[in-house]
């Protein structure tokens, strides 16, 4: 089986130590879904944009996931708090959950991320049904 392509997530100078993160598109479970990128202790993490005790997004201004120490990735509708290095949560109604991780390399001054069984990249080639359900495709 074919190892997935890299997909170009953004320049590594654009992921600063503990700021803002870069969100991107994906697709979960075939549904589109956000997800984002941070610099944490040098190295890019990425993880689905997506709070583990209720499926809301986690920043509370676009590209802000981070609290005010820079600590920790806390949701912004529930307060639930992760490690910003696993994704493990670290208090707050996530329990012991975790944030879904997403694949990411650094390599010539670019940050990319990697397709998995669960997520893919975004396509606008999918066909979408027509309102009466039929394919319109000649």
């Amino acid at each position: 089986m074919d190892e997935p392509a890299a997909q170009y997530l953004c320049r590594s100078d654009e992921l600063a130590e503990r700021g803002r993160g870069v969100v991107f598109d994906v697709m979960l479970w075939r549904q589109p879904a956000r997800g984002f990128a941070l610099r944490i202790d040098g190295r890019a993490v990425a993880y689905i944009n997506r709070c583990a005790h209720v499926p809301t997004e986690l920043d509370w201004n676009p590209g802000d996931f981070l609290d005010a120490e820079r600590r920790t990735i806390i949701c912004a509708v529930h307060g639930a708090q992760y490690s910003p290095a696993t994704g493990h949560c670290l208090g707050g109604p996530c329990g012991r959950a975790r944030l879904m991780s997403i694949d990411v390399t650094e390599s010539d001054g670019q940050v990319s991320w990697y397709p998995s069984r669960d997520i893919a990249p975004l396509s606008f080639d999918d066909e979408a049904p027509s309102p009466s359900g039929e394919n319109t495709t000649p």
